[in-house]
């Protein structure tokens, strides 16, 4: 046990987790038009994913019911950030196009330096600055010179836009915690996320939530099914990781969701990926790795627990 307590609190590790949960975030686009394609808009597929993801979780929420309940405050504030996060960007991929869903979302790195800065204390080196340009040099590259600034035109461009900024203040939070152990801050981010979605069905109506019948929740069984077993594991590379690294940290390195969801809205939804996504891609992955090896892990460990 005493190796993976290692390995959870070793800031290389946390980076490459985080990485590979940017990738698979890339793909969550796919199920949630899946679901719409069913017949579900607004935010109930946001609302039956986390609902999977929820009842995957039960024999986890019975185990750790009384660390829960101990730590409720704080998780309750951990997670309707963090989820609400999360619920938000799934109501933006469903109300408008993938790739600026993603990238809107992905100006994070921008609020969560901001945040590093007023509450961490930390420091705007030119590694940093020279990430932050790289990345957001990427995004302006992806949407092209002619469609200008990455600013929100539809609802969904800013429920895209406040999803990130939400998401920069969630792992802000979950750096601040990091005490409290990994699986119930999953938790907490999972119910978090139903209560948003579920708060959002409510207050927009049905005018932005249309829905069909019984037979829509039949079809969705099989789908909701998959991408409950996907979204955990995804979960735990994304929490961990945030519970090691600094906010502005975490938001660069998991931009690898850009390129993956660019590629795969491409791939699956006939988006546009030509030289200027290929450019684009390119650096946000450049401003990863900048990140990463230009910061040196500070002296100590970060205790974190996995177990």
């Amino acid at each position: 046990m005493s190796r993976l307590q290692d390995l959870a609190r070793h800031q290389g590790a946390a980076a490459i987790g985080l990485a590979v949960g940017g990738l698979f975030w890339g793909l969550f686009w796919v199920p949630l038009r899946v679901l719409e394609q069913l017949g579900m808009g607004g935010a109930w597929p946001g609302v039956l994913v986390f609902f999977g993801a929820t009842v995957t979780l039960l024999p986890l929420i019975w185990r750790r019911r009384a660390s829960l309940w101990a730590n409720w405050w704080v998780l309750v504030s951990c997670g309707l950030l963090t989820g609400a996060a999360f619920s938000l960007y799934a109501t933006a991929v469903v109300l408008t196009d993938v790739v600026r869903a993603i990238l809107l979302f992905y100006l994070t790195p921008v609020w969560s330096t901001l945040l590093g800065l007023v509450f961490l204390g930390e420091r705007l080196t030119g590694v940093r600055l020279a990430a932050l340009a790289l990345g957001i040099s990427g995004l302006l590259v992806m949407l092209g010179l002619g469609a200008g600034w990455p600013v929100p035109r539809s609802l969904g461009d800013s429920l895209a836009l406040a999803s990130g900024l939400v998401w920069a203040v969630g792992s802000l939070r979950l750096y601040q915690v990091r005490h409290i152990s990994v699986p119930e801050q999953v938790v907490a981010f999972v119910i978090g996320g139903l209560l948003i979605a579920l708060a959002t069905v409510v207050i927009a109506g049905p005018a932005m939530n249309p829905i069909g019948g019984a037979e829509v929740f039949v079809a969705a069984l099989w789908p909701l099914a998959i991408t409950s077993l996907f979204i955990v594991p995804t979960l735990f590379v994304t929490v961990w990781p945030a519970t090691v690294l600094p906010p502005a940290r975490v938001g660069l390195i998991l931009m690898t969701e850009v390129v993956a969801g660019v590629i795969s809205a491409a791939l699956f939804a006939g988006e546009v990926f030509g030289w200027r996504e290929a450019v684009g891609s390119l650096m946000i992955v450049s401003a990863g790795l900048v990140e990463v090896l230009g910061h040196r892990a500070p002296p100590g460990a970060v205790d974190c627990d996995l177990d």
